[in-house]
C-alpha cells in the first residue's frame, strides 16, 4: 500500500472516528439508571462517632438525592434513580453528605463516573461495584473517605418523545405481519408504540454512521443482562449493523427519525415503503425490550392467589411497615376477611378500581396483570389512567406502580407510587400511598373483620422551590380522592361497627357477683363466737350474784363506797372480769364500725352525661401486717376528682374478695388520676391507710385498665407482694361533641375562640409525650425554661397536662405534669434583663417527681417550682393557663369564689380597662375633638336608627346592617354590625363585621364603646383585626358640648413583612374616616336642633 493510500485510509478512519464521536455525543434519547445500594467505612462527624449520611447524584443539571440514614457509618439505601441523558460525554457525580440541620451539610466524599465507561461495555452496564470516595479538596489530609456501592447502567427510553409520538402508527400492524412472515419465530413482535421512517431514505448514510448506533441498538435490544439477545448476523460487518438497525425499529429507527428528519410529518410519505423494506430484510430473531421471559409470562397469567402463595413462601417474617408520614387517609374496619378485602382491592378481576375511577371522573383506566420480580420476593403491576381536569390543573395522565411489600397470612401491605409528569414540576415528586390490611376487631357476632389503613406522603426526587405548594395541593387532592374511595368501598363492604364499649363493660360487670353481708350474718360473725357468749354468760352471772347477795360488813381498809376484794380469789376474778370486759368493748366497737359501713357504694348508679368512670374491685392478695401475723379488716376508698367511693369491709383476711362495682358521677373533664387507699377498720387510726396506689390515666391505655393488678405501697408487708385486682372502664357518653364543648367552654374562659388542632398535630403531640388517644392539644407557646441557663422550647397545654419540649442541637428536654398537681401560679414582674412578665408554676408537695429535672428548684415547703419566661404573647399564655387551671385544679369552693370575683369585675368595668379586646394590643389615639352636641344626642350615632345608616352610607359603607343592643352583663350591652366597603374606601372592596359593647363610665357623665372589627376580602385582612375604643364625655363648663376621644389598636394574628406599612395605612385611613363621620354627625344634629 502506498503512502498516499495509507494517508487516505488514515484520513478516512479519523473522519469515521470523528463522525462516531459526534454521533455518540448526539446520542438518542437514553436513560441512565443508578441504584445507590449502600456505603461503608464513612468518616465520623458527630462527637458520638457517627454520621447522618445521604447521597446526592448529579448528571449535568439534573439532581436527585436519597433519604437520610441516622447515626450510621455503613448506611444502606437501596434506592434507584433515573436520569435522561443529554450528552454521553457527561459525568455522573455522586456525593455523600452528612446532614446538618443548622449549618451547611458536610461532604463526606465524592466520586465521578463518566458515562463513556458505560458506553464502552457490551451491555452498557457497569454492574454493581464499589467506588472509592475521594475528598472534596485535594488538600484534605484525611484521604480515606470510605466506599459507596452503585449499580450503573444505560438503556434507551421505552417511551418515545413527543415528536416521535406524532408519527403515524397504524402501519405497525402491517409491519408486524410482514415481520412474522419473514421471521421463523412468530412471537417476536415489534413495539406498537414505535414510529417508522422510510429506511431507503437512509441508504446514503455511510456505514460509519450505522456503526455509531450499533452499541445503542444492542442496548435497546438487551435491556438487562439476563434477557435474550440477537443472534450473530452473517459475515459482513456492515450488513450486520444494518440488520441490527432494521430489526429494532422502536429504538434506532426512532432515533434516526428524530435526528435526521427535523419534522415528524417527514415520516408520513415513507409509510408505504416500510412493508417492502422489511420484507427484504434477512431473517433474524428479534427480542423486544418489553418482551417477557417464559417464567414471567407464566406468572402474569396466574391468579393473584397463586402469586401471593409464591411470595408468602419467600417471606422471612418481615414486619408490617409503619404509616407514611404524610398522614392517614383511611382507618376503617370492614366485615370481611383480610384475603377477601385484598382480593377486592388488588385482584385483576375486581371491579372496584373502575368504580372508583367512574366516581372520580378518571378515564382511560388500564390495569396490567401482576408479575413477580426476578427473585419472586415482590409482586408488582402498573395502572394507567387520565385524571379529570380541575379548576387549577388540566386533565393529566397518571401512572401508578403498585408493589406488594408483605403478603403473609392475614396481613397484606401494598405500596403504590403515583407519577404525574405532565403536571407542573411533575418530574420532581412522586406520591406514595401505603395500603395495610390486617385482621380487625372481634365482633359479638363472631364475624371476621379486616382493618384497612391507608397512609401517604410526597417523595421529592428533585428539589423545587414550590415544595410547600405541591404538598398542600397533594394533601387536598388525596383527602378528596380517598373520601370517594371510602364511599365506594362502604357500598361494596359493610363497615364493621365494634361492640359498644358500654355493652362490653356491662358484659364484664354482669359476671361479677358481690356477696352482700346481711345484718344477721354480721351479728353472727362478730357476736357468735365462744368468747363473746362466755363473756355474756359471766356478765349475767355477776348481775344475778349482785341481785341475790347482801351488803357485807366493811373489813380492813374499806370505807363507805369502796368495796375491796377480801381474798386472793376475788382479786383474780376481778382481773379476769376486767380483761373480759375490754375484749367485749373491743368486739362491740368493731361490730358498730362494721354495722356503720356495711352499706358500701357498690351498685350506686352514676348520673349525668360526660366522662363516666366505672371501677370493679375484684379481689386483693397478700395484704398482711408487716412483722405480725394479725389480719386486717380491710376496705378500699377510691378518690377521683375529689369524689370518693368506699367498698365494704372484709374481715380478718389477707386475700379479700369483693366483686363490687363503683360508678362515679359524670365528669365534664376526663380524669387524670385515681387514688386508691386501703384501710383497716379495726386499726388504731382509720385515717391512715395501710396501703395505697394510684391509676394514672395518661400513662395507661384504657384497654390495659380493663383487667389490671396494682401493687400496694405502705405499711403492709411488701414481702407478700400485696396487690389489688381491678377492672377500670372510662368512656365518654357525649361522643365526639365533648372536645368541641370543652373548647367552647375554654373560649368563654379565655375570651377568644379556640380552634381544634388538626389530626396530624394532635397525633404528633400525643406521640411526643406518649399520651392516650383521647388527649388533644389546646394551645402551645414558645418560651424559655429558666434553670441554671434559659432553655428555649415550646410549652404545650392540653386538658390534663402541661408539657415542655426542647431540642437544641440534638439535646432533648421533655417533661410534663398534671394540672391537678398545680398548687399555685404566680406572675413574676418584668426585670431589666427580661422585658416581659414570667410565670412561676408551683406543684403540690411530693408531686411531679418525673418532671423534677425541669424544675428550677424547690421552695421551703418542698414544692417543685417551674419558671417559664420570654413568652411571645404573655397575656394569651397567662389567660389560657389560668382558665385551664381554674377548670382542672382548684376545688369547688375556690372555683365559686373565682367565679364571683370574675362576675364582680364584669359588672364593674374600669375606665381604662378593656372588656373584651385584646390586652396585648397597644392602643393609640387617632381622633380627638370637642363637638357642639351633648353625649345623649351623640349616642344616636350608635342607636341603629336612620341617623347611623345615613352617616355610614355617606362614609362609603354599603349594605350597612346592625343588630339590637342586648344586655350581656350589668351595665354592659352588646351588638354586631356588618357592611361592605365602597371602592372609594378600598380599591379591593371587601367586607367588615364588628362586635361592639357599650357601658356608662364610672363617676363620669359619658359613655364608652369598645369595638372589634374583622375584615374579609381585603388584602392581608386575615392577618390582623382592628380594635377601637370610643370615650364620649360631656364638658361640664360648656353646656351641650362633649369631648370625643377614639383609640385604635391592631391585633396581629399572623406575622408579615408588610406590618409597618399596613399599620401606617390603617391609622391614616381610620383617622380620616372618623373625622368625616363625626363632622357629618355634628352637622346633622346641629341642623336638626337649629330647625327645632
Amino acid at each position: 500500500m502506498t503512502k498516499s493510500a495509507k494517508s487516505a485510509s488514515a484520513a478516512g478512519s479519523s473522519e469515521a472516528a470523528a463522525a462516531s464521536t459526534e454521533s455518540a455525543r448526539r446520542s438518542p434519547p437514553m436513560k441512565l439508571l443508578v441504584r445507590v445500594v449502600e456505603a461503608r467505612g464513612l468518616p465520623a462527624v458527630h462527637v458520638d462517632g457517627s454520621s447522618d449520611p445521604f447521597v446526592k447524584l448529579q448528571l449535568g443539571k439534573r439532581r436527585a438525592k436519597t433519604a437520610v440514614v441516622k447515626r450510621s457509618l455503613a448506611p444502606v439505601w437501596d434506592e434507584e434513580f433515573s436520569f435522561l441523558v443529554g450528552d454521553v460525554a457527561e459525568e455522573l457525580v455522586v456525593t455523600v453528605f452528612n446532614e446538618d440541620r443548622y449549618f451547611s451539610n458536610d461532604v463526606l466524599g465524592r466520586v465521578r463516573v463518566p458515562l463513556a465507561r458505560a458506553m464502552e461495555t457490551d451491555d452498557l452496564s457497569l454492574g454493581t461495584a464499589w467506588y472509592q470516595l475521594q475528598p472534596k479538596s485535594k488538600k484534605s489530609k484525611k484521604k480515606c473517605r470510605g466506599e459507596v456501592c452503585l449499580r450503573i447502567s444505560l438503556s434507551t427510553r421505552t417511551h418515545v418523545s413527543e415528536e416521535s409520538q406524532g408519527l403515524p402508527q397504524p402501519v405497525s400492524d402491517d409491519l408486524a405481519s410482514s415481520s412474522d412472515r419473514s421471521n421463523e419465530r412468530k412471537d417476536a413482535t415489534l413495539s406498537t408504540t414505535s414510529s417508522f421512517i422510510d429506511l431507503t431514505a437512509c441508504a446514503s448514510l455511510g456505514r460509519v454512521s450505522h456503526s455509531s448506533f450499533e452499541r445503542l441498538t444492542d442496548a435497546s435490544i438487551v435491556d438487562q443482562p439476563g434477557r435474550n439477545s440477537l443472534e450473530q448476523a452473517p459475515t459482513d460487518t456492515g450488513a450486520a449493523a444494518d440488520n441490527e438497525a432494521m430489526s429494532n425499529p422502536s429504538s434506532v429507527v426512532e432515533v434516526l427519525s428524530r435526528y435526521f428528519f427535523k419534522k415528524a410529518d417527514a415520516a408520513a410519505p415513507s409509510v408505504a415503503s416500510d412493508t417492502e423494506s422489511v420484507d427484504q430484510l434477512p431473517e433474524s430473531k428479534v427480542c423486544s425490550e418489553d418482551r417477557e421471559t417464559p417464567e414471567k409470562a407464566t406468572s402474569s397469567e396466574s391468579s393473584l392467589d397463586e402469586l401471593l402463595k409464591i411470595m408468602e413462601s419467600k417471606d422471612q417474617g418481615s414486619e408490617m411497615p409503619g404509616n407514611l408520614p404524610g398522614g392517614v387517609l383511611v382507618d376503617e374496619s370492614y366485615v370481611t376477611t383480610p384475603a377477601e378485602l385484598n382480593s377486592l382491592l388488588f385482584s385483576g378481576k375486581s371491579d372496584f378500581w373502575p368504580a372508583v375511577s367512574e366516581l372520580q371522573g378518571t378515564s382511560g383506566f388500564q390495569i396490567e396483570p401482576w408479575k413477580l420480580d426476578s427473585s419472586d420476593s415482590f409482586l408488582q403491576r402498573t395502572l394507567t389512567y387520565t385524571k379529570a381536569a380541575s379548576k387549577l390543573v388540566k386533565a393529566v395522565k397518571a401512572t401508578e406502580e403498585q408493589k406488594y411489600l408483605k403478603a403473609a397470612g392475614n396481613s397484606f401491605a401494598v405500596l403504590s407510587v403515583v407519577s404525574t409528569p405532565d403536571v407542573p414540576c411533575g418530574n420532581c415528586f412522586k406520591v406514595e400511598i401505603l395500603y395495610c390490611i390486617t385482621p380487625g376487631p372481634q365482633l359479638s357476632s363472631e364475624e371476621q373483620t379486616s382493618h384497612l389503613t391507608i397512609s401517604w406522603r410526597v417523595n421529592f426526587v428533585q428539589s423545587t422551590m414550590i415544595k410547600g405548594m405541591i404538598e398542600n395541593g397533594a394533601k387536598q387532592g388525596m383527602t378528596e380522592g380517598f373520601a370517594q374511595f371510602s364511599e365506594v368501598l362502604s357500598q361494596k363492604l359493610k363497615v364493621a361497627e365494634p361492640d359498644d364499649a358500654n355493652s362490653y363493660k356491662e358484659k364484664i360487670l354482669a359476671s361479677l357477683h358481690a356477696q352482700k353481708e346481711t345484718g344477721w350474718r354480721l351479728i353472727v360473725r362478730f357476736l357468735g363466737n365462744f368468747t363473746f357468749i362466755f363473756s355474756v354468760i359471766i356478765a349475767l352471772y355477776v348481775i344475778a350474784h349482785l341481785h341475790l347477795s347482801k351488803p357485807d360488813v366493811m373489813h380492813g381498809l374499806e370505807y363507805f363506797g369502796l368495796d375491796l376484794p377480801d381474798s386472793i380469789g376475788e382479786v383474780v376474778v376481778c382481773a379476769v372480769l376486767i380483761l373480759q370486759g375490754q375484749n367485749i368493748v373491743k368486739v362491740i366497737r368493731r361490730f358498730l364500725n362494721a354495722w356503720k359501713q356495711r352499706g358500701s357504694d357498690h351498685g350506686v348508679k352514676a348520673h349525668g352525661d360526660g366522662w363516666l368512670l366505672t371501677v370493679a374491685l375484684i379481689e386483693g392478695s397478700g395484704i398482711r401486717a408487716a412483722g405480725s401475723s394479725d389480719l386486717f379488716d380491710l376496705y378500699v376508698v377510691f378518690t377521683c376528682n375529689t369524689k370518693k367511693k368506699t367498698s365494704s369491709i372484709k374481715f380478718q383476711t389477707s386475700d379479700p374478695k369483693w366483686n363490687e362495682v363503683f360508678e362515679f358521677d359524670a365528669m365534664d373533664d376526663p380524669p387524670s388520676r385515681m387514688d386508691i387507699a386501703i384501710y383497716d377498720s379495726s386499726g388504731p387510726s382509720t385515717e391512715i391507710p395501710i396501703g395505697h396506689t394510684e391509676v394514672n390515666f395518661l400513662k395507661n391505655n384504657l384497654s390495659d385498665l380493663t383487667d389490671i393488678w396494682l401493687p400496694l405501697d405502705g405499711k403492709c408487708d411488701q414481702a407478700s407482694n400485696p396487690k389489688l385486682h381491678l377492672r377500670i372502664f372510662l368512656n365518654n357518653s357525649r361522643g365526639t361533641e365533648v372536645v368541641m364543648n370543652y373548647l367552647a367552654k375554654m373560649g368563654k374562659e379565655v375570651g377568644k375562640k379556640i380552634h381544634l388542632r388538626s389530626t396530624q398535630t394532635n397525633a404528633a403531640f400525643r406521640k411526643l409525650f406518649m399520651l392516650p388517644p383521647e388527649e388533644f392539644l389546646i394551645d402551645d407557646f414558645t418560651c424559655h425554661l429558666k434553670r441554671k441557663m434559659p432553655l428555649q422550647g415550646r410549652l404545650f397545654f392540653s386538658p390534663r397536662i402541661v408539657g415542655f419540649y426542647s431540642n437544641i442541637f440534638g439535646h432533648k428536654t421533655k417533661f410534663f405534669f398534671l394540672w391537678e398537681d398545680v398548687d399555685d401560679i404566680q406572675v413574676i414582674p418584668p426585670t431589666l434583663s427580661i422585658g416581659s412578665p414570667s410565670l412561676m408554676i408551683i406543684l403540690r408537695k411530693d408531686r411531679g417527681a418525673e418532671a423534677k429535672h425541669g424544675a428550677k428548684g424547690t421552695d421551703h415547703h418542698g414544692r417543685l417550682k417551674f419558671h417559664f419566661q420570654s413568652f411571645v404573647s404573655f397575656n394569651d399564655a397567662y389567660r389560657i393557663i389560668t382558665a385551664i387551671w381554674k377548670i382542672r385544679a382548684i376545688g369547688p369552693e375556690q372555683k365559686a369564689e373565682a367565679i364571683e370575683k370574675d362576675e364582680l369585675k364584669e359588672h364593674q368595668p374600669e375606665e381604662g380597662g378593656s372588656l373584651f379586646t385584646h390586652a396585648d394590643v397597644k392602643m393609640s389615639e387617632i381622633f380627638s375633638s370637642v363637638l357642639s352636641v351633648d353625649v345623649d344626642s351623640l349616642m344616636e350615632m350608635f342607636s341603629g336608627g336612620p341617623l347611623e345608616h345615613k352617616v355610614m352610607q355617606k362614609a362609603g359603607c354599603l349594605d350597612y346592617s346592625t343588630t339590637e343592643w342586648e344586655l350581656v352583663g350589668c351595665n354592659i350591652q352588646q351588638r354586631q354590625t356588618s357592611y361592605k366597603f365602597d371602592k372609594s374606601l378600598s380599591r379591593y372592596g371587601g367586607e367588615a363585621t364588628t362586635t361592639q359593647q357599650k357601658y356608662t363610665l364610672v363617676n363620669r357623665d359619658g359613655w364608652a364603646i369598645e369595638e372589634v372589627m374583622t375584615l374579609q376580602g381585603v388584602l392581608l385582612g386575615d392577618y390582623f383585626s382592628l380594635q377601637l375604643k370610643y370615650h364620649m364625655v360631656n364638658v361640664p363648663s360648656k353646656p351641650n358640648t362633649c369631648s370625643v376621644q377614639v383609640l385604635l389598636g391592631i391585633a396581629w394574628l399572623k406575622s408579615t413583612k408588610q406590618q409597618k406599612k399596613v399599620t401606617k395605612n390603617v391609622i391614616s385611613n381610620s383617622s380620616n374616616r372618623l373625622k368625616e363621620l363625626f363632622a357629618e354627625v355634628e352637622k346633622e344634629l346641629t341642623s336638626r336642633n337649629g330647625a327645632s
